[in-house]
């Protein structure tokens, strides 16, 4: 009983490092649309991997069912199976908000104004984030956990910084208010997303710890 626990534990783990990868791949791919790069391509890259993580969240969501409902698991293993739960329902966020960044670069990308603002750096530090809840829970490292919980100091900072970015640029030309605005909520959605990132590393932390 408990090797085949086991197993479908793995099964958990691989599920949920390929959905953390759909997850940074459409983050990448949104905020590359937003600087022109293959823009089409890349919002057609991130509505794929929508559809994608949505039914990786369905088919996670029914193996957490069956862990809970047969092996009828207990203190530890009901936290790692409970908390996967709400991990996916994190990622799935990230996914939608991935997405919003990209219809948001339809429009972007037909300006320079994102090269001045710390837009990649958001992208790249939220990336990070959840890269490392996601392992984190593999590898049931709760430091590692941590880590990502105090990146999110480092997307908020960066956040405020294209705030304040975007608002020197609208003194200096008001006619870029309308890109400036996009950009401005581009960069909301990457903030969330780190938020999202963050409640994830919390509750692989409550999987190992029992306290949240």
């Amino acid at each position: 009983m408990r090797n085949h626990f086991d197993e479908q534990l793995g099964q958990l783990n691989v599920e949920l490092i390929k959905m953390g990868a759909l997850c940074e791949e459409s983050i990448a791919c949104a905020v590359k649309a937003i600087f022109n790069d293959r823009t089409e391509a890349m919002i057609n890259k991130v509505n794929e991997n929508e559809n994608e993580i949505d039914h990786m969240e369905h088919d996670i969501e029914a193996l957490c069912m069956k862990l809970l409902l047969h092996q009828q698991p207990v203190a530890r293993d009901l936290r790692t199976v409970s908390s996967a739960l709400r991990m996916i329902s994190d990622m799935e966020r990230i996914g939608d908000q991935s997405q919003d960044i990209a219809e948001l670069a339809g429009f972007i990308h037909s300006t320079d104004l994102a090269g001045k603002v710390h837009i990649s750096d958001m992208a790249n530090e939220t990336i990070g984030m959840v890269t490392m809840s996601v392992d984190s829970f593999v590898r049931r490292d709760i430091e590692l956990a941590q880590r990502a919980i105090e990146s999110d100091d480092k997307v908020d900072a960066l956040f405020l910084s294209v705030k304040n970015e975007l608002t020197e640029l609208v003194r200096s030309d008001a006619e870029d208010a309308e890109y400036v605005m996009d950009l401005l909520m581009a960069a909301k959605y990457l903030e969330r997303i780190g938020d999202h990132a963050t409640n994830i590393a919390e509750w692989v932390k409550y999987s190992i710890t029992g306290e949240k």
